[in-house]
């Protein structure tokens, strides 16, 4: 069987969408599963349903990576998304050809190469997904270097280049999963800008003419097919062999925080797709962590204990559903900024993103670093609603009950590996937080519902303040864990449900 490349599609009778020429307008660092899942299939369906006619170069951001294999197959390959959407089950395939090549710059050829792209006529967008620890400043990184270690480093020599080609300013589109990723992308430049003592006019053009955009990404990707079995039958299905297939699901949204002008540049709206181009992606990322993270913490601590491993049979649940659908719709969502009707749409996505039949999400994998987790997801919704409506939302105070019962059940041992605990299936699970969480669970195994209840409200280290000054929620939590203890999580999540707003 012949590899995927342009001719093998065509002697396959391939008749799909396909771009095999067009101007190379993207600078793309990164080259794995995640962009080529999120950004170059945005642009690929830029090409076909708003006539963009454009290309993608993609960088290798480390001495190792895929530029072989994706010139090999000429920059295609086969994505599938997959889930489910408006409640129906989604298996789409398509190859991608929005890719023109891949380049490693730590070869002097695909250097000089990248370098070429950065000074070309046509380049517009610069796309990056380095990793979280990618965004960072290498006071080592040196102007000569070919090339420097960082990103930042690397960024700053191809930007000087293109200024120094007198080009115009380009758009910059940070995808790394931290705050404000545009702007500190941005910072580290300046600092190489300084450090390497370059002209007052390169300074003023990459903050005037050229564009760093925050954006918040949002779509899973598991990558390639891990079944051997299915991958044998996908390859017979298409005809070639594809090195490079790539799996996502079928929901996705790129919010950009930039201009008013840049929606009108950017082909995406033109293209139909999810991507709003908005003044503050903020909110957004908040509506994210609050909605689809917090819906994860909120309820996998209690399903996990109610007898359930995998999120998508929660999601066949009645009560562990209604559960998590109250709690984001009644508790949530009132304490978010953004419009009503795009926070129920986001949130009716959520049931159809966890009850994906392709993917089998572990809750135990969720559970990891609970603690902070429920701080950061779940925490801040919990006392907005109490300060606003003036008594403890039900479904949040549970939550919180359930947490502590995930960390305190039947406690076995502290080991390196984390604080071994057992449900009442019968099964022990090891939870896993920073060691002086488990610590603290661990030293309190002998003591009452009520005395462990108080003790963890009153750890500021955990909460950053002192959790029983919430009027009620302290007497509310040691009843919630006292009917998990006694009744089970799944029939306290069911009394949750029973009743209003105390």
């Amino acid at each position: 069987m012949e590899q995927l490349c342009y001719e093998t599609l065509e002697k396959a009778g391939y008749t799909g969408y396909l771009l095999k020429n067009a101007p190379e307008r993207v600078l793309q660092f990164g080259e794995g599963n995640f962009l080529r899942a999120f950004a170059d299939y945005w642009f690929d369906m830029a090409n076909e349903k708003a006539g963009w006619n454009g290309k993608c170069v993609l960088v290798q951001p480390i001495a190792q990576g895929l530029t072989q294999l994706i010139n090999r197959q000429e920059g295609l390959y086969t994505l599938y998304l997959r889930g489910r959407q408006n409640g129906e089950k989604v298996d789409a395939k398509r190859v991608i050809s929005s890719v023109s090549r891949c380049l490693n710059p730590y070869e002097k050829q695909d250097y000089d190469a990248m370098m070429d792209v950065a000074a070309g006529e046509a380049l517009e967008y610069i796309v990056s997904n380095t990793t979280e620890a990618g965004i960072v400043y290498d006071p080592s990184c040196r102007l000569e270097d070919c090339p420097p270690a960082s990103f930042p480093a690397k960024l700053t020599q191809v930007l000087l280049h293109r200024w120094r080609a007198g080009r115009p300013g380009v758009v910059v589109l940070s995808c790394e999963l931290i705050d404000n990723n545009g702007k500190e992308l941005l910072r580290c430049v300046n600092q190489y800008i300084k450090q390497w003592g370059l002209e007052e006019g390169f300074a003023r053009w990459v903050n005037g003419d050229c564009t760093f955009c925050s954006t918040l990404v949002d779509r899973i990707v598991p990558g390639r097919i891990r079944d051997a079995a299915e991958a044998a039958r996908l390859e017979d299905e298409n005809g070639y062999r594809d090195a490079l297939i790539d799996v996502g699901e079928v929901f996705g949204v790129w919010n950009i925080e930039g201009p008013e002008w840049l929606a009108g540049k950017l082909p995406f709206r033109a293209a139909g797709l999810n991507c709003p181009v908005v003044p503050d992606v903020t909110p957004y990322k908040k509506r994210k962590v609050r909605i689809l993270n917090g819906a994860h913490t909120g309820f996998v601590p209690g399903a996990y204990l109610a007898g359930y491993d995998i999120v998508r049979d929660c999601m066949q649940d009645d009560v562990i559903l209604g559960f998590m659908n109250r709690m984001l719709h009644e508790e949530v969502i009132p304490t978010l900024p953004l419009d009503r009707q795009d926070l129920e749409a986001f949130a009716a996505a959520v049931q159809d993103r966890f009850n994906n039949p392709f993917i089998n999400h572990e809750l135990m994998s969720i559970t990891l670093n609970s603690t902070s987790k429920w701080r950061a997801r779940n925490m801040p919704s919990l006392l907005e609603y109490a300060q606003t409506a003036g008594k403890l939302p039900p479904c949040l105070a549970m939550s919180f009950a359930a947490y502590i019962a995930f960390y305190s059940s039947d406690i076995q041992a502290l080991t390196e590996q984390g604080l071994v605990c057992r449900r009442p299936k019968g099964n022990e699970y090891t939870v896993s937080d920073d060691r002086w969480v488990l610590e603290f669970y661990y030293s309190r195994r002998g003591v009452s519902d009520e005395t462990l209840v108080h003790d963890v409200m009153t750890n500021e280290k955990m909460w950053g303040q002192d959790l029983t000054l919430v009027p009620g929620f302290e007497q509310a939590a040691a009843e919630n864990l006292r009917r998990i203890r006694t009744e089970g999580a799944r029939a306290a999540f069911a009394a949750c449900l029973a009743r209003p707003a105390v």
